[in-house]
């Protein structure tokens, strides 16, 4: 965990314009434990300390993009909405280093995989790239823990940090045309869960009956960034008569 007496020296970010609604905050170009630590605690103070006309923050790998409604921003001078929320933005990371970095605590949330056969088709490849055996691909991804970093791609689809870099993995060669929802890949030195069904190249090595994406809830993504996650593999049959919506 990051020292919480000082902030990385990410600080102060490069601000640039979005479109005429939204400020990025670049904090660098290296996706790290650090960065995201980072990122969580700037959104978490402006969510403390929001500005007139403050719409969303959406945070990713290296950036916290602030979306704005340019006619409830307060500008003074004549100056343009972007300036006059880049002039908030710095005015506010100019307090931040006495804040502190930003984690979650307290324990992490449990997501179900099943892990290989119809669930995991790519499991054995995955296992043959890292001169693994399947059981020990599964052993080592269930037993690190994981950050969300943030959520994109499609609604509810979490990007984790803290996959054990034995497992890393390209890509395929060839995206599917679907993939299901709940699916458990690897990418790279990252990895993840569909949330929809949805077409994809990650190497699927499992699946999950936890519903990531629910339209219907006041919060229809299950996870958000910042949270601790672990997997807990199962079995085929548990993964049948798991309870949909828990």
């Amino acid at each position: 965990m990051p020292d919480s007496s000082r902030l990385p020296a990410a600080l102060p970010p490069r601000l640039y314009p979005l479109g005429e609604t939204a400020v990025v905050l670049e904090f660098g170009a290296v996706i790290s434990e650090a960065t995201n630590a980072t990122i969580q605690a700037v959104a978490k103070y402006l969510l403390a300390h929001p500005f007139e006309g403050l719409v969303e923050l959406v945070p990713a790998f290296t950036t916290l993009t602030v979306f704005y409604d340019p006619w409830q921003v307060c500008t003074a001078g004549g100056g343009s909405p972007f300036e006059a929320v880049a002039a908030h933005l710095r005015n506010q990371l100019a307090q931040l280093p006495a804040i502190g970095a930003s984690r979650e605590t307290g324990p992490a949330v449990e997501i179900p995989v099943c892990y290989g056969g119809e669930f995991g088709p790519d499991l054995a490849m995955v296992a043959r790239h890292c001169g693994l055996s399947e059981a020990d691909v599964v052993a080592r991804h269930a037993g690190a823990e994981y950050q969300v970093h943030f959520i994109g791609f499609a609604p509810g689809f979490p990007y984790l940090g803290g996959l054990p870099t034995e497992l890393a993995t390209p890509r395929r060669a060839s995206p599917r045309p679907q993939v299901p929802a709940g699916a458990v890949g690897i990418a790279g030195a990252q990895t993840g869960i569909y949330s929809l069904p949805t077409p994809g190249g990650w190497q699927l090595i499992g699946r999950t009956p936890e519903r990531l994406f629910r339209p219907e809830a006041a919060n229809p993504s299950l996870l958000r960034a910042g949270q601790q996650l672990r997997f807990m593999p199962i079995t085929a049959e548990q993964f049948r008569h798991w309870p949909a919506a828990r």
